[in-house]
């Protein structure tokens, strides 16, 4: 993080905002910038690949199903916007640790013998333990004693849209965010890299929101996509997973999406606009027959 704040200092905050007496390593004018950059960043974040997501790939079919709630999109970006500042203050922290030289992140390549093929393991790692602890952490934060405090809030959306993607708790939030912060304090990691991880899950959480059920025939066995998450939603006791179906698969929380049985909540609108279309057409036929006399009234 200590790239974007340079670069947030060079640009804006070192000659437009700060007096020049107050110098750009100091930990409270470092913490200021990370806290105006972080909530920035999120809220462009969120607003531009929600927006892109709702109306490019979300299905507003969804919006007929009768789990779907008046006002929806609204109440979710409200709940995502009032959210995220509270969020930033413990993840404002961790960046300043970031920032302060405490983590294990690096800027050269050339650091480590194995260059290059560190770098690209370490992306690999990076979401295998991220997905690793986000699962068990989730699955905590549906516990009896701390769910209906913490969780619940995130689960009103039952048939949620991408702007539901961080619709939390603001300490649900932080906590299912929190294994992105610890990795490059366990694991080296490049500044770089981290940065568009960082960004890559976060589109990623917006994505696993966006009514598109449609996964690769040959990644539908190993990918936590919308369709299981949807189903998380609906209901609650599966697929806790963030990218993979791993460790749903090991804790026994692993349930194949009922889009691609031809059962989800997708096909359920598509069924019931079937059935009252059907209908309708019935009562038509009906009626035309009355008109001409067709029909004859019987005991």
């Amino acid at each position: 993080m200590d790239l974007v704040l340079s670069i947030a200092d060079y640009y804006v905050f070192t000659p437009y905002i700060y007096p020049a007496t107050w110098p750009e390593d100091n930990i409270f004018r470092q913490a200021i910038t990370l806290l105006i950059v972080t909530n920035l960043g999120a809220l462009i974040l969120y607003f531009f690949f929600a927006t892109l997501s709702y109306y490019f790939v979300y299905d507003h079919l969804l919006m007929k199903h009768p789990q779907f709630l008046k006002n929806q999109v609204s109440r979710e970006i409200a709940h995502s916007v009032q959210s995220m500042p509270w969020m930033s203050i413990p993840t404002v922290l961790l960046f300043l640790l970031e920032v302060r030289g405490y983590s294990r992140l690096y800027d050269g390549i050339g650091e480590f013998p194995y260059g290059w093929f560190q770098l690209a393991a370490s992306v690999l790692s990076f979401l295998f333990f991220t997905d690793m602890l986000i699962y068990w952490i989730h699955r905590g934060l549906h516990h009896r004693l701390v769910y209906k405090r913490l969780h619940k809030p995130h689960h009103v959306w039952k048939i949620p849209t991408p702007f539901a993607s961080h619709a939390f708790h603001p300490l649900d939030g932080f906590l299912q965010s929190l294994p992105y912060h610890i990795y490059p304090f366990i694991f080296p990691l490049h500044k770089v890299v981290y940065l568009g991880l960082y960004i890559l899950v976060n589109i990623w959480t917006i994505s696993i929101h966006d009514g598109d059920f449609r996964v690769p025939q040959l990644l539908k066995p190993f990918i936590n996509g919308s369709a299981h998450h949807t189903d998380h939603h609906m209901l609650f006791d599966y697929n806790y997973g963030q990218y993979f179906t791993l460790w749903d698969r090991i804790g026994g929380s692993f349930r194949n999406p009922s889009s691609f049985e031809g059962t989800g909540p997708l096909n359920y609108v598509k069924k019931m606009a079937e059935e009252k279309h059907n209908s309708l057409g019935g009562n038509g036929y009906k009626n035309e027959k009355l008109f001409n006399g067709e029909c004859t009234k019987t005991e």
